[in-house]
């Protein structure tokens, strides 16, 4: 408890999923949580949930994609709050999941323009903002769909694999302002968002077999994605910059076997 206390923050995507779990988290350790979101209700039952528990978090409604949403965003943080010290860019979404011949360019353009311009416009509003304290964290939702194929549908791992480059760019672009920039790469996670693969799973009579690529086999759950969050917007993590850390069971961490026949 506290690791986070003084520190103002903003988490993107907060209506639920990791989002959700990250500003609960925060708020836990102290945090003062701007919780946003472009769906209303959802980002406001998070923020309610928040304050039920004892933490500090309020709700804003911002389509993270928009330049000029997200800037408006961190400038009322500054306004209300007096300071930005922590930004976690997660909100996201999946796209179509079409193979790659039968997709058109229009596919791709609503994926990109959340899930790495709307990373790109929080990265770089968030610096600005934290040039003035001299310090600051910065925390990115790729995937390990960004890591390697495999993992989920072409726009989408591309997406999360420009956030991967992004975030290694960003470190060093701001090199010398105390700034620190990482992404979590998540595994299979229950969320809204992939919410229809574990219906799937059950509908079939398969939920025994969710997660079973990876060595821990089964899925990860929300709050594993946050507590890493929190460990990044911490001063703990002081030393972590430019980095994409997997949470995924290990899936990521091998090469495609035989189980059975390891040489």
């Amino acid at each position: 408890m506290g690791r986070l206390t003084g520190k103002r923050a903003i988490v993107t995507g907060a209506a639920s999923g990791i989002g959700r779990a990250s500003v609960l988290r925060f708020a836990e350790e102290g945090a003062i949580v701007l919780a946003a979101d472009v769906d209303a209700d959802g980002v406001a039952e998070t923020a309610r949930l928040a304050e039920a528990a004892g933490g500090r978090a309020c709700a804003v409604t911002v389509d993270a994609s928009s330049e000029a949403a997200v800037a408006g965003l961190i400038e009322t943080c500054l306004e209300d709050l007096g300071g930005l010290e922590v930004m976690f860019a997660n909100a996201g979404i999946t796209g179509e999941l079409k193979p790659l011949l039968e997709l058109a360019a229009a596919d791709w353009r609503r994926v990109l323009d959340v899930d790495l311009v709307g990373v790109f416009v929080a990265v770089k509003h968030a610096a600005l903002a934290m040039q003035a304290h001299g310090a600051g964290s910065i925390i990115c939702t790729a995937s390990v769909a960004g890591l390697r194929a495999g993992a989920g549908p072409t726009p989408y791992s591309a997406a999360k694999a420009g956030v991967v480059s992004l975030v290694q760019t960003a470190a060093n672009q701001l090199a010398g302002s105390g700034i620190r920039v990482n992404a979590i790469c998540p595994g299979l996670i229950e969320t809204g968002m992939t919410k229809p693969i574990f219906e799937l799973a059950r509908a079939a009579g398969r939920e025994h077999k969710i997660g079973q690529l990876n060595p821990l086999r089964r899925a990860g759950v929300p709050l594993e994605i946050a507590n890493l969050a929190v460990f990044l917007a911490s001063d703990e993590s002081s030393y972590v910059n430019g980095q994409a850390i997997a949470v995924d069971g290990g899936l990521s961490s091998t090469h495609p076997f035989v189980p059975g026949r390891l040489a």
